[in-house]
């Protein structure tokens, strides 16, 4: 028998918890911003040196609704469905309330128009941080008591087999990828499950395990059976159908793991349990998601305000060169697997990319004009605005092409834990030499930005390479 924390999963719980924030965040403003409340306030010693100050209409109005977005931000990692015990929940809403606090602060102090009077911040502050605590205590998901429920998700019945064996833990049952039936032969009693055109498909069954439908059906199960953790057990991952699962997981605030054989495959936070490790789908806080999504804007603007007419100047040199395209479009990988379009001033001639990298000096597809375009990076210039769209990062795992990509990951097995972020202009391993030449070099330095990655480590990251690219140019010069 489900408990009614189970319709809170997913989407439903961050509407519920979000709305529950909202109303208790204007309440305790309100309550705080009460004349009798403030009078009462000044009455006790600690606060008898704060002004009784009220706000009215407009004034409040800009007040709460700057008040909202600060809490609601400080409040993100809480609107997540996460099992979390009861002193964890507190100590979590006490860190977050706090925070919400010093910030509303540092804009008082900044800003007039938008500041909360002292007293209302002291005593909202105060009042958040007794209700917001048992507001997330009730609603949240709490770990189980008895053993955890948990399904395996998978492209083929002989993997799926072998990790439920090898795996210590009880299984409700299985969930099979469609990809399979085209990659082994079925055997004879396979499973007939649902197809999202509400038709059925047969697969290959696991012996003694429940086949509980195909992925289209990851989510219900989820709800419907409870599910606290969803194992990984595909043999030939799908960019599509491994990142989309692990995408609802990640939605659904249900523990993503894989076997550890098969945890070369994954970006993992090296938390194992047992025979299991568990994937690190989202390796940044949000604060550092902001933060960079605030930097890559900024400096794609400014980047292409300076550049504008050095652009001008380089469209009409690659068009007086050969009288070809300006523009070279490519297809590279993106974050979970993803493909995205790649704009570069064309330094080739047309049809003249291979996926096969060769050096500038042996290359004689590269134009006068590429020569040089590529020794200042400055055909790098385009995807400014693929920064600015949101695809791209500044910094981050270099994008592949496509078709380069599929070569090196039949090198290189764990190639696909670059996915888990953006691809960025530079990253670490580019201010270090090393290129897809070296695959093994470069995924190191690539996972090595990720489990290190600030903004101060960004921004040092630019600096060198900016440095870099100002080498090169005075040498061209010289």
């Amino acid at each position: 028998m489900h408990t009614p924390l189970v319709m809170l999963s997913g989407w439903r719980y961050r509407l519920v918890s979000g709305m529950g924030a909202v109303a208790l965040a204007v309440g305790s403003v309100s309550v705080a911003n009460h004349p009798v409340v403030q009078q009462l306030a000044v009455m006790v010693p600690v606060f008898n040196r704060l002004p009784a100050t009220t706000l009215s209409n407009g004034d409040l109005s800009l007040a709460l609704a700057t008040m909202l977005f600060v809490v609601l931000a400080a409040l993100v990692p809480l609107f997540k469905p996460r099992p979390r015990r009861v002193l964890d929940t507190i100590m979590l809403v006490e860190q977050r309330v706090f925070l919400a606090a010093v910030a509303l602060a540092a804009i008082g102090y900044f800003d007039y128009t938008y500041r909360l009077p002292r007293t209302t911040l002291v005593l909202a502050t105060l009042t958040m941080g007794v209700l917001f605590p048992v507001w997330f205590v009730v609603i949240r998901r709490s770990p189980r008591i008895d053993p955890e429920r948990t399904v395996v998700v998978g492209d083929d019945p002989g993997t799926i087999e072998d990790v439920i064996r090898e795996t210590n833990v009880p299984i409700e049952g299985y969930i099979s990828s469609f990809a399979s039936r085209f990659r082994r032969p079925l055997h004879e009693g396979g499973t007939a499950i649902a197809t999202p055109d509400g038709g059925t498909v047969s697969v290959a069954s696991v012996p003694e395990q429940e086949c509980l439908g195909g992925l289209a059906r990851l989510e219900d199960v989820l709800i419907e059976r409870d599910i606290d953790t969803v194992v990984f057990a595909f043999e030939y991952p799908d960019q599509e159908e491994f990142f989309g699962s692990l995408d609802t997981c990640h939605r659904m605030g249900v523990n993503a793991k894989v076997h550890h054989r098969h945890a070369d495959t994954v970006l993992t936070t090296g938390l194992e349990t047992g025979e299991l490790v568990d994937i690190d789908v989202e390796p940044w806080d949000w604060q550092s998601h902001v933060l960079k999504r605030a930097f890559d804007i900024a400096f794609a603007l400014a980047g292409l305000l300076v550049l504008g007419p050095v652009m001008l100047l380089i469209a009409l040199a690659i068009k007086l060169d050969d009288g070809g395209p300006v523009f070279y479009a490519q297809q590279r990988t993106a974050e979970f697997g993803d493909t995205f379009t790649v704009y570069k001033f064309r330094t080739m001639v047309p049809e003249g990319e291979s996926a096969t990298p060769l050096d500038d000096e042996e290359n004689d597809r590269i134009t006068r004009v590429g020569r040089i375009l590529r020794k200042t990076h400055l055909d790098e210039v385009p995807q400014l605005l693929t920064i600015l769209s949101g695809q791209m990062s500044v910094v981050g795992p270099r994008a592949v092409w496509v078709d380069e990509e599929v070569e090196i990951e039949s090198e290189v097995s764990s190639w696909c834990q670059r996915w888990f972020v953006k691809p960025g202009l530079t990253g670490l391993a580019q201010i270090n030499g090393v290129t897809s030449t070296d695959p093994d070099e470069k995924l190191r330095y690539d996972v090595a930005y990720i489990r290190n990655q600030s903004f101060w480590f960004d921004v040092r990251i630019v600096i060198r390479q900016l440095w870099m690219v100002f080498v090169d140019a005075i040498r061209l010069l010289r």
